[in-house]
Protein backbone atom coordinates (compact mmCIF):
# COMPACT_ATOMS: atom_id res chain seq x y z
CA UNK A 1 0.00 0.00 0.00
CA UNK A 2 3.10 2.46 0.69
CA UNK A 3 3.84 2.63 -2.96
CA UNK A 4 0.62 2.12 -4.68
CA UNK A 5 0.67 6.32 -4.97
CA UNK A 6 3.58 5.35 -7.02
CA UNK A 7 1.96 3.00 -9.14
CA UNK A 8 -1.05 5.34 -9.65
CA UNK A 9 0.97 8.16 -11.03
CA UNK A 10 2.51 5.96 -13.08
CA UNK A 11 -0.44 4.41 -14.65
CA UNK A 12 -1.20 7.85 -15.30
CA UNK A 13 2.48 9.02 -17.21
CA UNK A 14 2.43 6.11 -19.20
CA UNK A 15 -1.31 6.27 -20.80
CA UNK A 16 -0.68 9.84 -21.57
CA UNK A 17 2.58 9.13 -23.47
CA UNK A 18 0.68 6.28 -25.11
CA UNK A 19 -1.43 9.45 -26.13
CA UNK A 20 1.29 11.37 -26.89
CA UNK A 21 2.60 8.79 -29.47
CA UNK A 22 -1.26 9.01 -31.13
CA UNK A 23 -1.21 12.53 -31.54
CA UNK A 24 2.21 12.46 -33.05
CA UNK A 25 0.96 9.18 -35.38
CA UNK A 26 -2.08 11.26 -36.68
CA UNK A 27 -0.31 14.41 -37.10
CA UNK A 28 2.60 12.39 -38.90
CA UNK A 29 -0.14 11.19 -41.48
CA UNK A 30 -2.12 14.03 -42.64
CA UNK A 31 -1.49 13.70 -45.51
CA UNK A 32 -1.51 9.78 -45.81
CA UNK A 33 -3.89 7.22 -47.50
CA UNK A 34 -3.86 3.77 -46.65
CA UNK A 35 -2.11 1.63 -49.05
CA UNK A 36 -4.42 -1.49 -48.04
CA UNK A 37 -7.33 -0.11 -49.55
CA UNK A 38 -6.54 3.89 -50.74
CA UNK A 39 -8.56 5.64 -48.53
CA UNK A 40 -7.10 8.46 -46.15
CA UNK A 41 -5.64 7.98 -43.17
CA UNK A 42 -8.35 7.79 -40.52
CA UNK A 43 -7.60 9.86 -37.12
CA UNK A 44 -6.87 7.72 -34.32
CA UNK A 45 -8.69 8.54 -31.00
CA UNK A 46 -7.74 6.63 -27.95
CA UNK A 47 -10.43 5.25 -25.42
CA UNK A 48 -9.33 5.44 -21.31
CA UNK A 49 -10.73 2.82 -18.84
CA UNK A 50 -10.49 3.05 -15.08
CA UNK A 51 -9.54 -0.14 -13.30
CA UNK A 52 -10.26 -0.48 -9.54
CA UNK A 53 -7.48 -2.20 -7.87
CA UNK A 54 -9.16 -4.81 -5.52
CA UNK A 55 -6.27 -4.64 -3.02
CA UNK A 56 -6.30 -1.63 -2.31
CA UNK A 57 -9.47 0.10 -3.75
CA UNK A 58 -7.29 2.78 -5.51
CA UNK A 59 -8.39 3.63 -9.15
CA UNK A 60 -5.69 3.80 -12.19
CA UNK A 61 -6.31 4.51 -15.85
CA UNK A 62 -5.90 2.41 -18.91
CA UNK A 63 -6.14 2.66 -22.37
CA UNK A 64 -8.99 0.87 -23.32
CA UNK A 65 -9.00 0.51 -27.14
CA UNK A 66 -7.76 2.97 -29.88
CA UNK A 67 -10.64 3.60 -32.11
CA UNK A 68 -10.88 5.35 -35.46
CA UNK A 69 -12.72 8.88 -35.11
CA UNK A 70 -15.85 8.52 -38.04
CA UNK A 71 -15.88 11.94 -38.70
CA UNK A 72 -16.52 12.84 -42.33
CA UNK A 73 -12.80 13.13 -44.22
CA UNK A 74 -12.18 16.47 -45.54
CA UNK A 75 -12.74 17.36 -49.31
CA UNK A 76 -10.90 19.31 -51.34
CA UNK A 77 -11.59 20.17 -55.12
CA UNK A 78 -8.74 18.93 -57.06
CA UNK A 79 -10.01 17.22 -60.90
CA UNK A 80 -6.19 16.61 -62.09
CA UNK A 81 -5.22 14.88 -58.86
CA UNK A 82 -5.60 10.39 -59.96
CA UNK A 83 -7.45 10.41 -56.66
CA UNK A 84 -10.33 12.46 -57.67
CA UNK A 85 -13.92 10.85 -57.84
CA UNK A 86 -16.18 11.76 -60.78
CA UNK A 87 -17.09 15.42 -59.50
CA UNK A 88 -13.20 16.63 -58.95
CA UNK A 89 -12.85 16.24 -55.62
CA UNK A 90 -10.22 14.44 -53.71
CA UNK A 91 -10.97 13.29 -49.93
CA UNK A 92 -8.11 13.88 -47.35
CA UNK A 93 -7.64 12.91 -44.04
CA UNK A 94 -9.98 13.66 -41.06
CA UNK A 95 -7.00 15.04 -38.79
CA UNK A 96 -6.93 18.46 -38.25
CA UNK A 97 -3.54 19.73 -36.81
CA UNK A 98 -5.36 22.37 -34.61
CA UNK A 99 -7.54 19.86 -32.60
CA UNK A 100 -4.45 17.83 -32.58
CA UNK A 101 -1.97 20.30 -31.04
CA UNK A 102 -4.78 20.94 -28.22
CA UNK A 103 -5.02 17.32 -27.49
CA UNK A 104 -0.95 17.75 -27.45
CA UNK A 105 -1.25 20.47 -25.19
CA UNK A 106 -4.07 19.10 -22.69
CA UNK A 107 -1.99 15.13 -23.10
CA UNK A 108 1.83 17.12 -21.92
CA UNK A 109 -0.38 19.14 -19.12
CA UNK A 110 -1.69 15.40 -17.61
CA UNK A 111 1.29 14.40 -17.84
CA UNK A 112 3.29 16.70 -15.68
CA UNK A 113 0.57 17.00 -13.42
CA UNK A 114 1.12 12.95 -12.70
CA UNK A 115 5.24 13.46 -12.93
CA UNK A 116 4.47 16.09 -10.22
CA UNK A 117 2.13 13.58 -8.14
CA UNK A 118 4.83 11.06 -8.47
CA UNK A 119 7.47 13.12 -7.32
CA UNK A 120 5.44 14.57 -4.28
CA UNK A 121 4.78 11.04 -3.26
CA UNK A 122 8.77 9.97 -3.47
CA UNK A 123 9.68 13.11 -1.77
CA UNK A 124 6.98 12.01 1.10
CA UNK A 125 8.25 8.20 0.78
CA UNK A 126 12.13 9.64 1.54
CA UNK A 127 10.87 12.42 4.13
CA UNK A 128 9.37 9.26 6.42
CA UNK A 129 12.22 7.06 5.98
CA UNK A 130 14.48 10.55 7.13
CA UNK A 131 11.98 10.67 10.51
CA UNK A 132 11.97 7.17 10.87
CA UNK A 133 16.11 6.81 10.97
CA UNK A 134 16.27 9.61 13.47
Amino acid sequence: MLFKGLEIAQTGLSTQKYRLDIIASNLANLNSLNDANGQPYRRKVPVFKEVLDQESGLSQVKIERVIEDPSEFKMRYDPTNPLADERGYVRLPNVDPMREMVDMISAMRTYEANLTAFNTHKEMLLKTIEIIKV
